[in-house]
């Protein structure tokens, strides 16, 4: 409905506003307020923890295209940023159904109630089928998600307000997103039945620049002999050299790559002229893909779920994969000495890239997953190759 045609229905007490007038009525949940970003929806059926507090979904809403969501609950362990701060990962989300209450051994709190406590402002109630289908049709657009138990919104103002937000284009996240200081991370990935264990092996040494990192894929390097240490997005090149690491691995993160890219493509080239392997991820894939001379482009309803088909050129194996990005290299401006090594079998849009005479590559997907199928771990395996390769040429 329209803002002149937006009665107030019986029990509303939220709304989501489009930068359009577009409205639509129905229940709040979580905290109090409002909050404005970009609309996108994700169709991932499980893990809508990891989800909400990866570092990639800054300044955006969230629409979960799943009907059911608080069934498992909420618990300390599979919070996904580094650091507790809720403003360095998404802060709205919008759901078909009510949160339920949690039915799992491994939950510590209900699902609404950690919403409040994060300060996420969230709607139910939303026909999400029809939501989605007008992002697929018409590109993520501005919103706000407004919780009001009174159920008085200022219909026009929010529309206003959604209207004059410039957007994702432009801005540099990874800047907020990262950490304040080095620090080092010793995390195992999660196994059953012992939950996560700390790391024993000590085969390499990673340094991570983080633009936004999720924990798994820390844990994801721990796992594969690596002693981590993460880094602030701005740390110049000579300092992460000095560390003398057996890799390099550009994070995930939110915001515009192009934007990011003013300090972190100078970085990134000397790392890559000093003959370090390195491995770039979501933003990190982007940033990587810049640093070699290709373009960036932003993505009409861009790639958000844990069920996106890939396909290995180098293999010729298809991946079920996690995705999250809005950003995306243009394929057709990657440079001489980079090939194409992965592709989405939803649109054809690059997925990953590799130098072919340097032991540097990336995708634009999670490997780490988290939520997600793990088909593509394999690939810090085969960052861990490069390290060793590297390790006996430099002895």
């Amino acid at each position: 409905m329209t803002p002149e045609t937006a009665k107030r229905v019986e029990g509303c007490t939220a709304v989501l506003v489009l930068s359009d007038g577009t409205v639509y009525q129905g229940v709040g949940c979580g905290a109090t307020g409002e909050v404005l970003g970009e609309v996108c929806f994700n169709t991932a059926m499980t893990g809508y923890q990891e989800i909400l507090t990866d570092p990639s979904y800054m300044e955006q809403i969230i629409a979960f295209t799943f009907p059911h969501v608080g069934n498992v609950g909420v618990n300390a362990e599979d919070v996904e940023q580094l650091g507790d701060d809720p403003r360095r990962a998404a802060r709205g989300a919008i759901f078909r159904d009510a949160p339920t209450p949690p039915a799992n051994w491994r939950s510590t709190l209900s699902f609404n109630d950690w919403l409040t406590a994060r300060g996420i402002v969230a709607i139910s109630g939303i026909d999400t089928r029809a939501l989605t289908r007008r992002i697929r049709e018409n590109g993520m657009p501005h919103g706000i998600v407004a919780h009001d138990p009174s159920g008085d919104f200022d219909i026009p103002a929010l529309v206003h307000k959604a209207a004059a937000w410039k957007g994702l284009g432009g801005l540099d996240l990874a800047v907020n997103a990262t950490v304040t200081q080095p620090a080092g991370f010793t995390t195992d990935l999660w196994q059953w039945p012992q939950g996560f264990s700390q790391g024993t092996r000590h085969d390499f040494k990673v340094v991570v620049i983080d633009y936004g990192v999720k924990q798994n894929i820390l844990r994801a390097l721990v796992d594969i002999g690596a002693d981590v240490y993460v880094v602030p997005a701005q740390t110049p090149a000579e300092a992460i050299l000095d560390m003398a690491p057996d890799g390099v691995l550009l994070s995930n993160g939110p915001g515009d790559p192009a934007a990011t890219a003013i300090y972190a493509v100078p970085v990134i080239r000397q790392i890559i002229a000093a003959g370090v392997p390195v491995f770039g991820i979501c933003l990190g894939h982007q940033m990587l893909g810049l640093a070699l001379g290709a373009a960036t482009l932003k993505m009409s309803q861009g790639h958000h779920g844990a069920n996106h088909p890939v396909k290995d050129k180098t293999t010729g194996k298809v991946e079920i994969v996690s995705m999250n990005h809005g950003f995306a290299i243009d394929q057709a401006t990657l440079p001489a000495g980079v090939v194409e090594t992965h592709v989405s079998l939803f649109d054809g849009s690059n997925c990953g890239i590799a130098m072919t005479n340097a032991p540097v590559f990336s995708v634009q997907h999670h490997p780490e997953a988290s939520p997600g199928p793990v088909d593509s771990l394999y690939l810090f395996e085969r960052f861990a190759e490069n390290m060793r390769v590297y390790k006996k040429v430099a002895a």
